[in-house]
């Protein structure tokens, strides 16, 4: 097993999760909810997202098959969109996007009733960036059994860190505070950028005869 890929694997789904800048967003959209409510919804979206990620984990490379798409254009293109989600988060820009996408669903008819569904298990916490990071991971797998198995430790192991975050989302935002979440997810957002160009370099590098 080899834990180099799977520290890889963890820091790029926790980044790409981003379980701390969601715990302000949760405790928004659950406003006025009691802790069993929220820890309810919390669960139910985690688990939906976890499926999502587990299917594009699983069936990825078959989709890009069935596509016609090769895996080096594939990391390109997913280390494209991870550095401008990385763009977004060190410039403050991916927080205002989520916030509005929280606005727009907590807004529809029975929200509470489908709240875990949409926005939170989609798309913040299994949005393109998770997704697209995750066929990624799974594409440098190839066939290795034990990493493959770790792997889906570490997204499940991702997706539980994020139900922490929700479930003490209250404690969360008051232990790091505005200031410390700013710095926090623009450092994070420097080391994923980092991660997304190794993702197109590996992609040209495969792509090269």
């Amino acid at each position: 097993m080899d834990f180099g890929f799977l520290w890889t694997a963890l820091v790029t789904m926790l980044v790409t999760l981003d379980p701390l800048g969601l715990a302000p967003i949760f405790i928004s959209l659950t406003a006025g909810m009691d802790a069993g409510q929220r820890r309810r919804i919390a669960a139910r979206a985690c688990l939906i997202a976890l499926a999502i990620l587990t299917f594009f984990g699983l069936g990825g490379q078959f989709l890009l098959d069935a596509l016609g798409i090769g895996l080096p254009a594939f990391r390109i293109a997913g280390g494209l969109l991870l550095f401008y989600i990385a763009f977004e988060m060190t410039f403050e820009l991916r927080a205002k996007r989520k916030q509005r996408t929280a606005v727009r669903g907590a807004n529809q008819p029975d929200a509470e009733k489908h709240l875990a569904a949409f926005p939170l298990a989609i798309p913040l916490l299994a949005g393109p960036g998770a997704i697209t990071a995750t066929i990624l991971l799974a594409g440098r797998v190839q066939g290795d059994l034990p990493n493959a198995l770790g792997l889906a430790g570490v997204i499940t192991l991702g997706v539980a860190i994020c139900f922490g975050a929700f479930v003490a989302a209250e404690r969360v935002s008051r232990l790091i505070g505005e200031m410390g979440n700013i710095v926090l997810t623009r450092l994070l957002g420097v080391i994923l950028a980092a991660l997304a160009i190794q993702f197109v370099i590996d992609g040209v590098v495969a792509a090269l005869p």
